[in-house]
């Protein structure tokens, strides 16, 4: 493989989107994460196709606000089976999704099958695979990790907080 400048890497990772968690049952999730610690519930997923019945979680607010994803399947014989990784997966802002995607597959990173794709919260995103093969030598080492394109506003608060601008708005 040929040596690759980083430095002309075409897309950024901003931050951290959303980590998700997964367990038989979601209540004993809801007992620690909002009862216990504070989160607050600001939606629900379902989705047959994924097998997973999902409350979305917040910490923080605005562009810098963190999803706690607390997830549970639908069909507990069924793949994919979401409780059977309690950290299920992370979720990263991407600044330009179709271009890392493109990027990271030219160095040989496997994407999980389904592409790019609207997500729960209605970004468009992508799975990076948990494990490298023959074809694709570079994976998530063990860790399903979910790429999110960042809206404009993330994407500016996170330029600015970079920039030292004292003026980032949440």
């Amino acid at each position: 493989m040929p040596t690759i400048d980083f430095k002309t890497r075409p897309f950024k990772v901003l931050g951290i989107q959303q980590i998700a968690i997964g367990a038989v049952d979601k209540q004993r999730l809801q007992k620690l994460w909002v009862d216990m610690l504070g989160l607050e519930v600001t939606g629900t997923f379902r989705s047959e196709r994924e097998n997973v019945d999902e409350d979305i979680c917040a910490i923080g607010s605005g562009p810098f606000k963190v999803e706690v994803d607390l997830m549970q399947p639908l069909d507990i014989d069924k793949k994919p089976a979401v409780h059977t990784t309690p950290l299920n997966h992370i979720g990263l802002w991407i600044d330009d999704l179709p271009v890392a995607v493109e990027w990271l597959t030219a160095q040989g990173v496997r994407f999980a099958p389904g592409g790019i794709r609207k997500g729960a919260a209605g970004f468009d995103i992508c799975f990076m695979h948990p494990k490298a093969n023959d074809e694709f030598p570079i994976a998530g080492e063990g860790v399903l990790i979910e790429m999110v394109q960042a809206p404009p506003g993330v994407v500016s608060a996170f330029a600015a907080l970079a920039a030292g601008s004292p003026s980032v708005t949440t």
